[in-house]
């Protein structure tokens, strides 16, 4: 195989394994990633960046996972007392045509509640669907929160 060729399979199969979508979907998922804070813990988050190639607004509406008896869709909100505090994202989050949206930790996320025997170096599958009908299945990596 040529050096260009190699290059250019090389790059095509880094490309794959860091983003996700489907046939013809506008909406790619990028850079998932899971942290537990230990072991088996009974909780953790998952983060990803989703990017909306497409000419139309969309909105991620709902995560699930078979890796946890509950997945909801996170934010970070600033209390009246200057105290910043988690809570369910009612209605999901607005995903702007040709934009990227990062789910980081400190902001939106995916919680996932009632974790089963997930360990660092574990890969959880979360399936996201969206207002436009397009549901994404993402292979998502765990860490250790500390990582």
């Amino acid at each position: 195989m040529r050096l260009p060729t190699l290059a250019a399979t090389l790059s095509a199969g880094l490309f794959a394994a860091a983003a996700t979508w489907a046939d013809g979907s506008p909406l790619v998922v990028e850079s998932a990633t899971a942290i537990v804070a230990y072991p088996g813990a009974p909780s953790g988050a998952a983060f990803l960046v989703i990017r909306n190639t497409g000419d139309e607004a969309d909105w991620l509406i709902l995560a699930q996972t078979d890796a946890a008896a509950r997945a909801e869709l996170h934010t970070h909100t600033m209390d009246g007392e200057g105290v910043m505090r988690m809570r369910e994202a009612e209605g999901g989050f607005a995903l702007p045509a040709g934009e990227a949206v990062e789910m980081a930790r400190g902001g939106d996320h995916v919680m996932l509640m009632g974790l089963g025997d997930v360990s660092p170096g574990d890969t959880i599958t979360i399936e996201l669907t969206f207002v436009s009908g397009e549901a994404l299945v993402v292979d998502v990596p765990v860490s250790l929160a500390a990582e």
